[in-house]
């Protein structure tokens, strides 16, 4: 099996409303995000898949997240905004999109500093 890594970032605001400190109050951050996928034998070029599919499905998953007030997502109604719902949030979305393809997504990494961040996997 070969493990697939591609990266992206995105911009959004939030507040952890069960929390109780300076999160607890509307903030944003600019998240980084890792996405991994397996995959299995490389083809006939040397690749599992092209590098340029998956850097598109981690953008169509983020691209409903950047610019956002998590908040108002209906999945993060049911669930607070933190990091590691966001990775929760981004390995679903890559999951429908990667459907029927030569990868399945292994796990993702949300940043949302240099120095904290959560993942996510099955």
């Amino acid at each position: 099996m070969f493990t697939l890594c591609v990266k992206d970032s995105f911009a959004a605001a939030h507040r952890l409303e069960e929390y109780h400190g300076k999160c607890e109050e509307l903030h944003g951050h600019n998240f980084q995000v890792e996405a991994f996928f397996l995959g299995k034998e490389p083809g006939p070029d040397g690749m599992v898949t092209d590098f340029k599919i998956l850097k598109g499905y981690l953008t169509q998953a983020l691209d409903v997240l950047d610019h956002r007030y998590l908040n108002e997502i209906p999945f993060f109604s049911e669930r607070a905004s933190s990091s590691e719902y966001i990775a929760m949030f981004i390995f679903g979305r890559l999951t429908e999109l990667a459907e029927g393809s030569a990868v399945s997504v292994k796990e993702v990494r949300v940043w949302e500093s240099e120095r904290a961040g959560a993942a996510y996997y099955e």
